[in-house]
């Protein structure tokens, strides 16, 4: 499906009817991680309409020409909503710089969301700033790996993710490379240089989100770290805060078990009919 705003053409895809949930995919990736990891926690779940939709420059929305700064994304975001969420209240859910995304709309327009989900991630948007761990691999399946040709998807696998093995290269697979080969490479390394963080502080909220939330980190993400999540306990009075061990900037994979619950038990939080 397609959405115009202005120039700019978003492609997205919408599954299930209900509460809208909008998902926000990271950097230099596509809708596909959203949909892997999101999709199978709704097939025993009705009531949830998903919008999955590539961000400009990343999956099949291409890049228009005078976009060159993430103010200019968070308001090519809040046009795209306005013309796909239907109703006056919705969800969103955010993985990644995409959670960094989230963390804006939060405080901008608070009053119609009736929750709020962070996947690892981004709080500090630069990059020199942040507080990560040291690398630390648990399970590396080296004759496996030994038998995959090496290439960049290859060499991001084994960098961010803690837990190698068969079964997250195949889902590295299905929910990251798709993303990585559309990207607008060209526009995303002068975003990422020169306007990858937002004019103005997201966590600088006026009132504490009081909404069921969920933030998400893994213990040794040394992508975005962990310990800056901490720093955002008071902004969300009604969140759920996982530091997950084991686990990198793929959490939503390697630990697909203890996010799967979680995610449940945070929509069993918004939807007051579910039995708990």
């Amino acid at each position: 499906m397609k959405c115009e705003v202005n120039d700019l053409h978003f492609q997205y895809e919408i599954r299930g009817e209900g509460m809208p949930v909008l998902m926000i995919h990271g950097f230099g990736i596509d809708r596909h991680v959203m949909t892997g990891c999101m999709e199978p926690i709704f097939e025993s779940r009705s009531g949830w309409k998903r919008i999955y939709f590539d961000l400009p420059g990343m999956g099949r929305t291409p890049a228009p020409h005078w976009l060159n700064n993430a103010d200019q994304m968070l308001e090519a975001i809040l046009a795209f909503v306005s013309k796909v969420v239907d109703c006056d209240s919705f969800l969103v859910a955010g993985e990644s710089y995409g959670a960094y995304l989230t963390r804006a709309i939060v405080k901008l327009i608070p009053e119609r969301l009736k929750g709020a989900l962070l996947i690892c991630p981004v709080i500090v948007a630069d990059r020199d700033r942040r507080e990560v761990p040291r690398k630390q691999i648990f399970v590396r399946d080296e004759s496996f790996l030994a038998g995959i040709e090496h290439s960049e998807c290859k060499n991001l696998f084994e960098r961010v993710l803690v837990v190698q093995d068969q079964k997250r290269w195949n889902r590295f697979i299905q929910d990251i490379i798709p993303g990585i080969r559309t990207k607008d490479r060209a526009f995303l390394a002068q975003f990422q240089k020169h306007g990858y963080s937002l004019s103005f502080d997201v966590d600088q909220l006026e009132h504490s989100f009081d909404r069921p939330s969920l933030i998400f980190s893994g213990r040794q993400d040394t992508s975005v770290g962990y310990r800056d999540s901490l720093k955002l306990v008071e902004n969300f009075s009604r969140g759920t805060f996982a530091i997950l061990d084991r686990t990198g900037h793929g959490l939503e994979v390697e630990q697909e078990t203890v996010f799967n619950c979680l995610v449940n038990e945070w929509l069993n939080r918004i939807d007051r009919k579910s039995v708990v």
